[in-house]
Formats: C-alpha cells, sequence, structure tokens
C-alpha cells in the first residue's frame, strides 16, 4: 500500500529542480497567461516536489513565476513511501 503526507512550506525557486522527462511543455503564449493570472490573482496553486526539491507538477508556473522576478514559491512537498 502506497502512503502519500504532504507538508507545505515556501521554497527559492533556485532549489527546485524540473523533472527532465517531463512529457508537458508550455508555449511562450501559455507562459504569458500564467504570468497574466500571477499579476492579477498573485500566485495561488502550489507547485508539487518531492523531498529533494524535484517538481512533480507546476514547470509552467516556475517558468511564469521567474520571469515575473518571483523568488520564493509555496510548495507541497509530496512523499511517497512504500508500505
Amino acid at each position: 500500500m502506497k502512503k502519500t503526507t504532504t507538508e507545505m512550506k515556501l521554497v527559492a525557486l533556485d532549489k527546485l529542480i524540473p523533472y527532465a522527462n517531463n512529457a508537458r511543455t508550455h508555449s511562450p503564449e501559455q507562459i504569458n497567461k500564467l504570468r497574466s493570472s500571477i499579476r492579477e490573482f498573485g500566485f495561488i496553486n502550489p507547485i508539487i516536489i518531492d523531498r529533494d526539491f524535484g517538481v512533480i507538477a507546476g514547470h509552467g508556473r516556475i517558468s511564469a513565476a521567474r520571469e515575473e522576478g518571483i523568488t520564493e514559491l509555496t510548495c507541497i512537498i509530496s512523499i511517497h513511501d512504500s508500505a
């Protein structure tokens, strides 16, 4: 049985490690839409990372945040244990 626990914390963008095999790509238009959303609503959707700061979900939001000059993001740390 797999068990998932989560923790939230503010993490420096420079610590986040993009997933090398991420299948999803983001066009410049998509990044611009994300940037507009961040400017209008703030950064309200956390990035999901593993305990080693590897990005599980949120690559586009990270790119948009970086372009907006944001240096720290709220992240959910997802820990998967086999038990």
